[in-house]
């Protein structure tokens, strides 16, 4: 601070010469005051600095990092019900704290303009270019094996370790083919009632340090008068067992959702990969669905990854659109991508989708999403 100081003292007093020098005529060498100058100039310094330290003071704590993401997506659908080219966009930014070192406050914000059916079928936000809170959680562990995790607008699956590489494009092929049994969301996910806006969630994972990991949790859409696990409430549990290693994997899990005051749905999912040297992995996933007085349904998954293909990873996957009665007929989703990193930074993925639609053409849609972190 001695050297800003002294770089702020120069110019400050030759400022102070500057009209001296111009007014020489009417100013005698004993009408200047080095001493009394550079107290005055020393004092305005210490008022600057006092500054710089409160604005330091008042900035981010040392344990808080901030993360930014953005998408921008340029795509056509055919078959949808608009099919000219459109451009969407999503922007996100997290923050994350550590009171300990060892636990997490982390509150993610989002907003997007997205209603094309481009952004649709990558699920991208379309909140009008409002900013919304999408979650806050508090994780921190319990021993050395033992993580909890509590928070508004969260999954319960959020400390799953799904068995699944799969590199997906679109959202639905991003679920591995268990999108409730193992990507189950909150409570709120499951109603519309505008009493569960948001859920409460807690959820736990435990991990035996060889590869095998138990996670579960409930979240409940009790809202502001219904209550939390109440009968009016609407609420969701979830349990996973799990078994992951570099080269392979395996993770089993069960959901239950209460679909209204009187009635629940059960699902289970099996999800698995394996890693060819040298290749491609695959990701395979199956769920079934068994609601309350209906039969039950069932889907599955299959996706293909490149790593390293080129400079950037290929991905090549099939997914039944929903779950199916053995009466239905199945209509499937098919995606080809490839993602390549320009820097660190920056990623462009161009992908191409086919979605079977029943009675209808099926819809073809070719998209260019371009994602920065920073």
């Amino acid at each position: 601070m001695k050297l800003f100081k002294s770089l702020l003292v120069a110019p400050a007093t030759l400022g102070l010469l500057a009209p001296m020098s111009a007014t020489a005529n009417e100013v005698t060498i004993n009408d200047f005051n080095p001493a009394e100058e550079l107290a005055v100039t020393n004092s305005r310094v210490d008022g600057l600095e006092a500054r710089i330290n409160n604005f330091e003071a008042g900035s981010f704590s040392t344990t808080t990092t901030a993360s930014f993401g953005a998408d921008f997506v340029i795509g056509a659908v055919d078959g949808a019900a608009a099919e000219a080219v459109t451009f969407d966009y999503q922007y996100g930014m997290s923050l994350s704290t550590s009171f300990t070192g060892e636990d997490s406050l982390d509150l993610t914000i989002e907003t997007g303009n997205s209603a094309s059916a481009s952004g649709a079928i990558l699920d991208m936000n379309s909140m009008g270019d409002t900013m919304t809170l999408d979650g806050i959680t508090y994780t921190f562990p319990l021993g050395e094996s033992l993580t909890v995790m509590v928070g508004d607008s969260t999954d319960v699956s959020a400390l799953y370790s799904t068995a699944c590489t799969y590199s997906a494009f679109t959202d639905l092929l991003g679920n591995c083919g268990s999108g409730t049994a193992a990507g189950l969301g909150g409570g709120s996910d499951f109603t519309a009632s505008p009493n569960s806006a948001s859920s409460a969630t807690v959820a736990t994972s435990y991990d035996f340090g060889n590869g095998f990991t138990v996670a579960g949790g409930v979240s409940s859409a009790g809202g502001d008068s219904d209550g939390l696990l109440t009968n009016e409430s609407l609420d969701v549990y979830g349990v996973q067992a799990a078994y992951n290693t570099d080269s392979y994997g395996v993770s089993l899990s069960y959901a239950l959702t209460e679909t209204s005051n009187t009635a629940e749905t059960s699902f289970f999912g099996v999800n698995a990969y394996y890693s060819l040297d040298g290749g491609p992995s695959l990701s395979v996933g199956f769920e079934s669905e068994d609601p309350d007085g209906s039969a039950e349904e069932t889907g599955y998954f299959a996706g293909l990854t490149w790593d390293e293909f080129g400079p950037g990873s290929l991905s090549v996957g099939i997914s039944t659109l929903e779950n199916y009665t053995d009466a239905q007929d199945e209509l499937f989703q098919y995606e080809v991508a490839y993602s390549y990193a320009v820097n660190d930074g920056m990623t462009i993925t161009p992908g191409v989708f086919i979605t079977e639609v029943a009675n209808a053409d099926d819809q073809t849609g070719v998209i260019l999403k371009t994602s920065f972190s920073f």
